[in-house]
């Protein structure tokens, strides 16, 4: 099963990026796909994040065990989890914590799954549109792009703001000039 999965920034509004990937892929290979096309290096802290409907996390897919879990919480690894576990409906949502040190990242979405198309495992750039925003923020942009800083609660380490935080209608894909490749 092949999964097109596509990544958004609240920062950066026009930038996109679609990616398909084998599902029996481990979210590392999904990890350094990223960083591969968004020319960024990987960090202490980076993260996926499985979300609900509203971008409210539920699990958190670590680069490796940071030992300062919740006791109750499972830890899951990207090189020990496969996509398929968490990725298998269409419109599922998760998050990328890229920069770790601001906890910006970049919103996915499963979009669609498909059988018989054959990609690499470690998965490939089939879209994008718009400049990536920058990894790490500069001193003198010490504080996040308020549209970013809207996506994590203060409160609540890991936990989204909601309704507020992403608007459907702003993923409007038929609005994007998007060079396929």
């Amino acid at each position: 099963m092949t999964l097109r999965l596509t990544l958004i920034s609240q920062e950066v509004e026009d930038f996109i990026q679609e990616f398909k990937i084998d599902a029996d892929a481990s979210f590392l290979d999904l990890h350094r796909l990223i960083l591969q096309h968004c020319g960024y290096e990987e960090l202490p802290g980076q993260r996926f994040f499985i979300c609900d409907d509203n971008w409210h996390p539920t699990r958190r897919i670590l680069l490796a065990d940071e030992g300062n879990v919740d006791i109750d919480e499972d830890i899951y690894l990207m090189g020990d989890t496969d996509l398929r576990e968490f990725l298998e409906d269409e419109g599922q949502r998760f998050a990328y914590r890229f920069d770790p040190v601001n906890r910006r990242m970049f919103l996915l979405e499963l979009t669609e799954t498909t059988f018989g198309d054959k990609v690499p495992e470690t998965g490939l750039l089939t879209r994008r549109h718009g400049d990536v925003p920058p990894q790490l923020l500069q001193k003198e942009d010490a504080a996040p792009a308020p549209t970013a800083s809207n996506v994590v609660s203060e409160e609540l380490e890991e936990a989204f703001y909601g309704d507020d935080g992403f608007d459907e209608e702003d993923l409007d894909m038929e609005g994007f000039d998007i060079l396929n490749q």
